[in-house]
């Protein structure tokens, strides 16, 4: 946007902004209602925003997502356009389009593709033979030290320079533009779940940056409680990354001000509530360059291919427990219920329940990895896909709720059935309380044994992956 406002107003032209909205392609996606209505009051908001600097944010239609090359190139033919600026999407579908849409525009207009959605290039950091790195601890060292190099990468842009006012009349029918409504596969269940999710998250630039400016007064407490999911101390800016309404860029560029002008963002360089963060925004850059490098895991297969050759089981019930958050596992069905209830759920039960769900229930991961992206407001592709990954680590949510949530809090407000449970008996009361007073709670026991299921996923696992070659 920076770039085509710098360029119309160098050839005194007027910049035109589109949206091109594909309902099928958020269905294919799976992209909940939550951040389905997320985005489109956003972009409500932006053009308001952009039409007081005379400049039309125009939204387009297709109804197929094979139709979108086209029916914007239609568009920039009918308007004489000459140059098209736009962000990278890395993921293989979206990569596909864009190379579509520049072959189908020929030499009608230039089309200039301009990185963004992370701080360092995705692909762009290697191992010393010139692979994309893949592992998270060198990847984060070699991301620091480039940072801390290069100022440069921390800085913003400024916002698009105003249209001439002769832009509202020559332009005028492209004002008018309807924002979409959400199709009917993304409408929320009832207002009331409308209202709550609109009030836990507040939508636009402003909103996000204001949410940071209050995360940072308590930064210095993030390393020490960010897995204690009942203090809430996490930055909760995940939606609005994904969303695009507000950039890492211009978070750490606030952290980076926090940190006494500084980024250096190491250990030895900021305080352990600062690095602990930044680490959390190099997972999320890792992920979009495993994306990127990876093709296969945007095509519904694990980064590791030989999990493809686990049989799973078809647990119906345990599905719909898991869904309901009602397995009999306190920290699971805390988790879930707050996902249901809050289009979001703390990373610490997201890694819980994952594990229950493939390992504990054996359920392909798949299935768990569309209801996220169904669900959660913050859905991110590469930070589902690369977060459901399969692997060998099954977590005991009984051991991770008293580490993690040591007084109960966290199962106390989303499972109320426990809420006058008191002591350890809270993280596993079936097994905890007498039988009499377990059943006078009205919770449902384990719908599976964690020991024997655990023994029996890691068994699967080898017996299925053992001299595999995909």
């Amino acid at each position: 946007l920076h770039h085509a406002s710098e360029l119309a107003q160098n050839s005194k032209k007027p910049l035109i902004c589109i949206y091109l909205n594909c309902p099928a392609e958020e269905s294919w996606h799976g992209t909940s209602p939550a951040r389905v209505n997320f985005m489109l009051e956003a972009l409500a908001g932006m053009q308001r925003e952009l039409k007081e600097l005379n400049i039309p944010l125009v939204f387009l239609h297709a109804d197929k997502p094979d139709q979108i090359a086209s029916t914007v190139t239609k568009f920039l033919k009918d308007n004489s356009v000459s140059h098209v600026f736009a962000n990278y999407e890395y993921e293989i579908d979206e990569l596909r389009r864009d190379i579509e849409f520049v072959k189908e525009g020929g030499s009608d207009f230039r089309v200039s593709l301009h990185h963004d959605q992370t701080v360092i290039e995705p692909g762009t950091l290697t191992t010393g033979s010139g692979r994309p790195m893949k592992v998270f601890s060198h990847y984060h060292r070699m991301w620091l030290d480039v940072v801390k190099g290069d100022p440069d990468l921390l800085k913003t842009v400024s916002r698009p320079t105003k249209n001439s006012s002769s832009a509202s009349k020559e332009l005028k029918g492209l004002f008018d533009s309807l924002v979409p409504r959400p199709a009917k596969d993304k409408l929320f269940p009832s207002e009331e779940d409308k209202n709550r999710v609109q009030k836990l998250w507040p939508v636009g630039h402003d909103a996000g940056m204001k949410r940071m400016d209050s995360f940072l007064k308590h930064i210095d407490n993030y390393a020490a409680t960010r897995s204690n999911p009942a203090k809430d101390s996490t930055s909760r800016m995940s939606a609005y990354f994904s969303a695009g309404m507000v950039s890492v860029r211009e978070t750490l560029s606030k952290v980076q001000e926090y940190n006494d002008g500084s980024n250096d963002f190491s250990e030895a360089g900021s305080s352990p509530g600062v690095y602990s963060w930044v680490r959390e925004v190099v997972f999320r850059e890792l992920y979009c360059q495993t994306t990127l490098t990876t093709l296969h895991t945007a095509m519904n297969l694990p980064q590791n291919l030989k999990f493809d050759f686990v049989q799973w089981e078809e647990d119906e019930e345990g599905w719909k427990k898991w869904c309901e958050g009602r397995t009999g596992e306190p920290f699971i069905d805390a988790g879930m219920r707050q996902l249901n209830t809050e289009a979001y759920m703390h990373n610490r039960l997201r890694m819980n329940v994952s594990s229950y769900l493939f390992c504990n229930l054996l359920i392909d991961y798949r299935r768990g990895e569309r209801y996220f992206a169904e669900t959660l407001i913050d859905w991110d592709f590469s930070n589902n896909t690369q977060g459901w990954e399969p692997n060998y680590t099954v977590f005991n949510p009984v051991s991770q709720a008293e580490k993690n949530d040591p007084d109960g809090d966290y199962i106390r407000k989303w499972v109320p059935e426990l809420k006058d449970v008191k002591g350890k008996a809270i993280f596993a009361p079936y097994d905890r309380l007498p039988k009499e007073e377990f059943e006078k709670l009205g919770y449902l026991k384990p719908h599976v044994n964690w020991k024997e299921t655990k023994q029996r996923a890691v068994e699967r696992f080898k017996r299925d992956i053992r001299n595999t070659s995909p």
